[in-house]
């Protein structure tokens, strides 16, 4: 997944500081140019989840992804002691099949909206 963000460089601190996600994988040094017509990219893990941020000319506004907890209210927490800004508060929710999750959503300051969710 390439969630494309306008500067790999503004927005990987977020990632790593407010997010807890660690650096694994980057093409390009922090900083440096891509190769022509190369896409600066940064894969990020936590938990043994990844996800990849590249300058990639898409809008970051319209963009995001969706992670499945076990337990969202402890996740809410960690990120609200963490000082996230932009954390909205948890919420039921009840999709159109009737399935239930409690969520909350995040919108990183690059703009890209996260949902996290746990299936009640």
């Amino acid at each position: 997944m390439n969630l494309p963000v306008k500067d790999i460089d503004a927005s990987v601190p977020y990632y790593v500081e407010k997010m807890g996600f660690e650096v694994v994988e980057q093409d390009v040094a922090p900083g440096e140019p891509p190769p022509s017509k190369a896409v600066r990219r940064v894969v990020l893990e936590r938990d043994g989840i990844r996800i990849a941020l590249a300058e990639n000319g898409g809008d970051p506004d319209q963009d995001g992804c969706a992670f499945h907890t076990d337990d969202v209210a402890a996740l809410h927490a960690e990120f609200k002691s963490r000082g996230l800004e932009k954390l909205g508060e948890l919420k039921d929710e009840v999709r159109k099949d009737g399935s239930r999750f409690e969520v909350f959503f995040v919108i990183a300051p690059d703009g890209l909206c996260f949902w996290f969710g746990e299936r009640k």
